[in-house]
């Protein structure tokens, strides 16, 4: 099939490899701008950007598609379908129905369930025991649309939202491809209007752990915030990132750590943490990180 593929971040890359392995003929890969990053803050393109120059494929980034220019420009593309993954603009109504068959999206989570931005880390911080992957029929609404094929995987008790977005990533990919190849024998499942919930954008005021809470609940918001952009506490004023931790028993005032194994207190229970990173420092696991930043029992994180 003649395919516009639009999407931006690392998620997005194994799709545009699985759709140009399949043999899809791409028309054009569509992405956000290039932004500025790292200390010199120079433009750095997108992670798809730059796979499909990569793979020799014509790229576009306009800033908005709400022109008729822009509009026009899709259009002239021909395209039977358009695949949407982690796009990051919303699609006017005419650059929906500008292919003959319309624009799918590739969704990581069982929807209704999870629509909207932060999918992967909504799901883990809730406690969800599962989620997955749904192909669906873009409309205007939010994540509103009919669903073509889905498949669950459950959420591991160590799973932190980096190991799920690669997992989910390499099963979208999967699917689509699927979907593309049985496009004209599935049939669209419009969503249930019960269980719908909204996974909004994660503000980086919910990264500072409150200790005084459950440690079930610490230890999603740790895993569901790693690697980005990772729960953190403070100890002696100093940040540290927490980016694995595992729920255990023990006791104590909520903050303190209770052995050399760096176990903290909860309001209840503890957790023990497996992986974390001091500011200005990779990431590391627990023991490494001790090393560098010795801590005792009776120490307190605030």
């Amino acid at each position: 099939m003649r395919i516009i593929f639009m999407g931006t971040p690392d998620f997005s890359v194994p799709v545009l490899d699985a759709l140009v392995k399949a043999g899809h003929d791409i028309a054009a890969v569509y992405c956000q701008p290039p932004r500025p990053a790292g200390r010199g803050k120079k433009d750095r393109p997108s992670p798809v950007q730059a796979r499909a120059t990569e793979l020799g494929l014509a790229v576009r980034h306009p800033i908005s598609l709400k022109s008729a220019e822009a509009q026009a420009e899709f259009a002239a593309l021909k395209a039977d379908i358009a695949v949407v993954v982690a796009y990051g603009l919303i699609l006017p109504q005419a650059v929906l129905d500008a292919p003959a068959r319309g624009c799918l999206n590739i969704h990581a989570s069982l929807l209704p369930r999870w629509r909207g931005a932060a999918p992967i880390q909504r799901a883990i911080m809730a406690g969800d025991a599962e989620t997955g992957i749904c192909i669906m029929q873009m409309e205007a609404g939010l994540d509103t649309g009919p669903v073509l094929l889905r498949q669950a995987l459950p959420i591991g008790a160590a799973e932190t939202a980096g190991t799920l977005h690669d997992t989910l990533s390499e099963m979208g990919a999967r699917l689509v491809v699927t979907a593309l190849s049985r496009l004209d024998t599935l049939t669209p499942v419009p969503q249930p209007e019960t269980g719908v919930t909204y996974a909004a954008k994660i503000d980086k005021a919910e990264a500072r752990i409150d200790w005084s809470r459950p440690a079930v609940e610490i230890d999603r918001q740790i895993r569901g915030l790693a690697p980005f952009p990772g729960a953190w506490t403070e100890i002696d004023t100093r940040r540290v990132k927490f980016l694995g931790a595992r729920v255990t028993t023990g006791s104590g005032a909520p903050g303190m750590v209770l052995d050399d194994a760096l176990t903290v207190a909860c309001g209840d229970g503890a957790v023990q943490i497996t992986r974390a990173q001091r500011a200005g420092k990779s990431a590391q696991d627990t023991e490494i990180f001790l090393r560098g930043q010795p801590l005792a029992a009776g120490d307190r994180f605030a």
